[in-house]
C-alpha cells in the first residue's frame, strides 16, 4: 500500500465530511448530516479494504451509534471485526495493519477482534458491549458469517433481562448526574433528558420486539401519538444541539461548558436582552426539551415493564371513588378523572403522601396528568378548595419533597404558581449556585425537611433541634418556595420574592401572623449569612443591629434554618463547619439579646476572661504565670477571640513572651474540617504578606484572620484555614505548618516558597464578576471596614496584602467568604493613608488592581510599611 493511494482516501473522507457540514448549514437537518457522515465513513472503509484487506473469512462491522447509522462530527467510529475462528498470527498482523490505517486517515477508531463466541460470551457478561452489538451494521467481508452473528445475538437476547439490566444501567447514569438534567453545565447525551434517555427507550423497545422507531412505539400502544411527536421533535433538536456542540468545540464535546454556551446561544440566533443573557435563554430552551424527556422517558419506561412483566387487575385496591392502589402504585379509577375534575390533580400528590404503601405514579396516571395540566388555569388557582388541597400538601409529616419534585416534573407546580414557572431552567452565574433556580428551590426544600427527620440529626443537630420547637415548621417550605422566585427579572430579588409571597400568603388564607413571617424571611434571607459571614461578631453593636431586625425568637430561628438550608442548597463546596459555627455564634449571641440579657463590652470582656481563666487552670498553669502573659495583650484582643483560644494561646506562650524566633502553633480546628493557626512574633513590615504567601503556597484558603499587636510590639495572629481537597491528614499537615511556616517568618527575605496553584475556574472565566471595592469609616473607632466582591483566583488574599503593606495600612481583622468560585471578603483595617483624600483613592484603586489580577511589578518589590 503506498502513502499516495492512502493520502487520498484521506483527502476523500474529509472532501466529504466539509461537503456534510457545508450543506448542514444550509439546511440544518440533523439527521441527513449524520447519514452524509456515516456514508462518507463507509466509502472511506471500504475503499481503504482495498489496500488493506480483512483476514480471510471475516467481516467488518459498524457497532454502536456508528452501526445505528449516525456518525456526529467528531465521534469514534465504532468497528467490529468479526473473525471466523481464533486469529492466526497472520490474522493479527492484517488486523494491526488496517487499525493502524484507519488512525492515519483520522478515524479514530473504537475497534474490537472477536469470534462469534467471543460476542456471545461478551454480551452475557456486559450488557453495554450487548447493546452495542445489538446495533451492528454490515459493512465489508463475509455476509454470511455477519447472518450468523446476527442469528446468535438474537438467540441471546432475552427481553425481561435486558430490560432489568438497562434499568438498572439508566438508574445508575442518572445517579451519576445527580438525578437532574438542571445541572449548570449538562452533558447532553448522558445526563438525565439527554439522548441516551432516549436510546434505552428504542433498545428496551427493539429487543421487546415493541418497534425500532417512536411511530412503530406508538402504534404498538407505549406512546400517544403528540407523545411520539414530543420525543421524535426532542430527538431531533438534542441531535442539532450534539452536532453543534462538536463543531463548536472542533473536538468530541457533549457538555454544555459554559465557555461554549454564548457561542452555542449565537448559532441559535439567540439574543441578549435586557435582563438575561442570551446563553441564559438557549439553556432555558434546553431545559424544557430535557424535563420533557425526563418525564417521558419515567412513563414509556414503566410502560415497557407492564408489557413485559404483566399482572393481574385483580390485584388493585380501592382507595377511594377515584383512586386505586395498582401493584403498589397510584392508578387512577377513570381515564377522564382528572379531565373531569382538575382538582383531583392536586389531590392525586396528597394521596401519595398518606399512603405509605404507594412507591409510586402508574404510567397511566402520569400521563393523564401531564396531558390535563393545561387545565390548571386561572380559575383554577383562585380555588380555595385548590388552595386547601396545596397548603395539605405542604403540611404533611412525609413525602413532601417527593411530590413536589413529582409535581415539578410532571408541569403542575409551574402551571398553579406561574411565578414558579418564571425560574425552571433559569441559569445562576453568582460562581456558588450549581443548580438552576428552580432545582435550587428543591433543594433547599429538601433540607428543610431534611431537619425534621431523625435519621438526618447528626447531620444537623442544632437545626434538627430548632425545627422541633417551631411552630407551623411547615411555613418554611412556603419562604424555600418563593425565597429565590423573583431571580432572573433585575432588581432586588428578596424585595420582589416578599411581594410574590405575600400575595400567595393572601390568596391562600394565611393568618396575618404567618404571612408576616414568611414574608420576613423570603424578604431577609440573604440577611444572617451576611451578618454571620461579613461582620464582627464580637462587637456588642453588631448583635444589637441584627437583634433588631429579627424581632424575636420565632423569626430568628425560623431565619436560621431556612438561612442553613439555603447555603447548603448552593452547592457541595459552598457548605462548610467553619461557615455551620459562624451560624451558629450568631444565632446563640442573638437569642441571649433576645432573652433580655445585655451583650455589652464589660460583660463579654468579664466572661471571656472567666471563661479562659478556667480553662488554663484545668491546664495547670497558675493565676500568676497566666496574668504575667495577659498583662501584655488588651481589651480588643479578649474581645476577638473565644475563651477556648485565649487558653490555647496562652498555654503555649506564657513562658516566652518575647521568645528568639518566631512561635508557629496549629491544631484542627472543633469540626476537623480546617486548621487554626498562631503565629507569635515581633511585629515586623510584611508579616501578613508573607504569612499568606506560605498558606498560598500551600493552597490553603483563609477563612478568618484576627491580627493583634500585644502591649509590647508582639504580633499575635490568629487564621482559619482549609485545605482544598476534603479529607486531608490534618494532623500530619498542622505538623508541617508549624514547622515550615515558623521557618519562612524567620528567613523573612527568602523567597516565597513554590507550591500548588488552583487554576481559575473554567465557570469563573465564562462568568467573570466586576471587582467592587467599598471603604467605610468605622464611625465606632479608628478603623475602617473594607469589603471587596471579586471572582475567586489563587493568591487573591496575598495580592491585597500586599497592596496593604505598601499603602501602609494594618489589617486588624479579616473575614473571608469564599462562595464556589466568588469571594465577598471584609477587612477591619487602619492607617494614617486612609485620612487622606487623595490617597484613599490610590489605594481603592490598588485594591481593584489586585482584585482583577492586574497587579504590576512594584508590587513584588521589597515592600516596607507596618503590618
Amino acid at each position: 500500500m503506498s502513502f499516495t493511494e492512502l493520502a487520498q482516501i484521506k483527502s476523500q473522507v474529509q472532501a466529504a465530511r466539509a461537503a456534510a457540514i457545508a450543506r448542514f448549514r444550509d439546511h440544518g437537518r440533523a439527521d441527513t448530516l449524520l447519514a452524509d457522515l456515516r456514508r462518507a465513513v463507509d466509502q472511506a472503509l471500504r475503499d481503504l479494504l482495498t489496500l488493506r484487506p480483512l483476514p480471510a473469512g471475516a467481516a467488518l462491522a459498524a457497532v454502536g451509534g456508528y452501526g445505528r447509522g449516525e456518525l456526529y462530527p467528531h465521534s469514534d467510529v465504532d468497528l467490529l471485526i468479526l473473525l471466523p475462528q481464533a486469529p492466526s498470527s497472520a490474522d493479527e498482523a492484517a488486523v494491526e495493519g488496517l487499525v493502524a490505517s484507519l488512525w492515519d486517515l483520522g478515524l479514530e477508531p473504537g475497534h474490537s477482534v472477536r469470534t462469534i463466541e467471543d460476542c456471545e460470551r461478551e454480551a452475557q457478561a456486559d450488557i453495554t458491549v450487548e447493546t452495542a452489538l445489538l446495533e451492528s451494521r454490515w459493512l465489508a467481508g463475509s455476509r454470511s458469517l455477519f447472518r450468523r452473528f446476527g442469528s446468535a445475538m438474537a438467540d441471546c437476547l432475552d427481553a425481561r433481562t435486558f430490560f432489568l439490566a438497562k434499568r438498572v444501567e439508566l438508574q445508575q447514569r442518572h445517579a451519576r448526574h445527580q438525578e437532574t438534567p438542571y445541572a449548570l453545565e449538562p452533558n447532553c447525551k448522558e445526563s438525565p433528558g439527554g439522548l441516551r434517555d432516549l436510546q434505552v427507550i428504542l433498545w428496551m423497545a427493539r429487543a421487546a420486539n415493541f418497534g425500532r422507531g417512536w411511530g412503530q412505539i406508538a402504534q404498538a400502544g407505549l406512546l400517544t401519538p403528540t407523545e411520539a411527536r414530543t420525543l421524535r421533535s426532542a430527538e431531533q433538536a438534542l441531535k442539532r444541539l450534539r452536532i453543534e456542540l462538536h463543531l463548536l468545540a472542533s473536538r468530541r464535546e457533549d457538555r454544555l461548558l459554559f465557555d461554549l454556551q454564548p457561542g452555542l446561544a449565537q448559532v441559535y440566533g439567540i439574543a441578549d436582552t435586557a435582563t438575561r443573557r442570551a446563553s441564559e435563554l438557549l439553556m432555558q430552551r434546553y431545559y424544557r426539551a430535557a424535563g420533557q424527556v425526563t418525564q417521558l422517558n419515567v412513563i414509556l419506561v414503566q410502560n415497557i415493564e407492564e408489557r413485559l412483566f404483566p399482572r393481574p387487575d385483580s390485584e388493585a385496591i380501592v382507595i377511594d371513588t377515584d383512586f386505586r392502589q395498582l401493584h403498589e402504585r397510584l392508578d387512577i379509577v377513570s381515564d377522564d378523572a382528572f379531565e373531569r375534575n382538575p382538582s383531583l390533580m392536586l389531590r392525586a400528590f396528597l394521596v401519595m403522601q398518606q399512603h405509605l404503601t404507594l412507591t409510586g405514579m402508574s404510567a397511566r396516571t402520569m400521563r393523564a396528568i401531564w396531558h390535563a395540566r393545561g387545565r390548571i388555569d386561572a380559575d383554577f388557582r383562585k380555588d380555595p378548595a385548590n388552595h386547601r388541597l396545596f397548603l395539605e400538601i405542604l403540611q404533611q409529616p412525609q413525602g413532601i419533597v417527593h411530590e413536589l419534585r413529582r409535581m415539578a416534573m410532571l408541569g403542575v407546580l409551574p402551571r398553579y404558581l406561574p411565578v414558579f414557572k418564571r425560574i425552571v431552567g433559569q441559569m445562576q452565574h453568582d460562581l456558588f449556585h450549581v443548580y438552576t433556580v428552580d432545582q435550587h428551590t428543591l433543594q433547599v426544600l429538601r433540607n428543610v425537611r431534611r431537619f425534621t427527620m431523625p435519621e438526618h440529626a447528626q447531620e444537623y443537630p442544632l437545626a434538627s433541634q430548632l425545627v422541633a420547637g417551631l411552630e407551623k415548621h411547615w411555613l418554611l417550605y412556603v419562604a424555600a418556595l418563593f425565597h429565590d422566585i423573583a431571580k432572573g427579572r433585575g432588581g432586588d430579588h428578596s424585595q420582589l420574592g416578599a411581594v410574590e409571597v405575600r400575595r400567595f400568603a393572601k390568596q391562600h388564607g394565611l393568618s396575618a401572623e404567618d404571612a408576616e413571617l414568611v414574608e420576613f424571611l423570603v424578604r431577609n434571607h440573604l440577611l444572617m449569612s451576611a451578618v454571620a459571614q461579613k461582620r464582627d461578631l464580637s462587637d456588642p453593636a453588631v448583635i444589637e443591629e441584627f437583634t433588631r431586625q429579627v424581632h424575636d425568637e420565632r423569626h430568628l430561628t425560623a431565619l436560621y434554618l431556612l438561612t442553613v438550608a439555603d447555603i447548603r442548597g448552593t452547592s457541595p463546596k459552598v457548605w462548610n463547619a467553619w461557615k455551620g459555627k459562624l451560624l451558629e455564634d450568631l444565632y446563640r449571641l442573638t437569642l441571649e439579646r433576645l432573652g433580655g440579657r445585655r451583650v455589652d463590652t464589660g460583660t463579654v470582656l468579664s466572661q471571656r476572661r472567666d471563661e479562659a481563666t478556667r480553662l488554663t487552670r484545668l491546664a495547670g498553669l497558675t493565676d500568676t504565670e497566666r496574668d504575667q502573659f495577659w498583662q501584655q495583650l488588651d481589651v480588643a484582643y479578649f474581645l476577638r477571640h473565644e475563651p477556648s483560644e485565649i487558653a490555647w494561646h496562652t498555654r503555649h506562650l506564657y513562658y516566652q513572651s518575647a521568645p528568639g524566633k518566631p512561635v508557629v502553633r496549629v491544631r484542627p480546628t472543633e469540626h476537623a474540617e480546617g486548621l487554626q493557626v498562631m503565629v507569635y512574633t515581633r511585629d515586623v513590615p510584611q508579616l501578613f504578606v508573607n504569612t499568606c504567601g506560605y498558606f498560598d503556597s500551600k493552597s490553603l484558603s483563609i477563612q478568618d484572620a484576627r491580627v493583634h499587636t500585644t502591649r509590647h510590639g508582639w504580633a499575635l495572629d490568629s487564621y482559619i484555614v482549609l485545605p482544598q481537597e476534603n479529607g486531608s491528614d490534618l494532623r500530619s499537615l498542622a505538623s508541617l505548618v508549624e514547622h515550615e511556616l515558623a521557618e519562612r517568618l524567620t528567613h523573612a527575605n527568602a523567597a516565597p516558597p513554590s507550591g500548588a496553584r488552583t487554576r481559575q475556574s473554567r465557570r469563573s472565566k465564562a462568568f467573570p464578576i466586576v471587582p467592587q471595592a467599598e471603604l467605610q469609616p468605622d464611625e465606632r473607632s479608628q478603623s475602617w471596614r473594607l469589603m471587596v466582591t471579586a471572582t475567586d483566583r489563587p493568591g487573591l488574599l496575598h495580592a491585597l496584602a500586599r497592596v496593604f503593606s505598601r499603602n501602609e495600612i494594618s489589617l486588624i481583622m479579616a473575614k473571608v467568604m469564599t462562595l464556589g468560585d466568588r469571594v465577598e471578603d471584609v477587612f477591619i483595617i487602619s492607617g494614617p493613608t486612609l485620612d487622606r483624600p487623595r490617597v484613599q483613592m490610590q489605594f481603592e484603586r490598588d485594591v481593584l488592581q489586585a482584585l482583577a489580577g492586574e497587579e504590576t511589578q512594584q508590587d513584588f518589590a521589597p515592600l516596607a510599611g507596618p503590618m
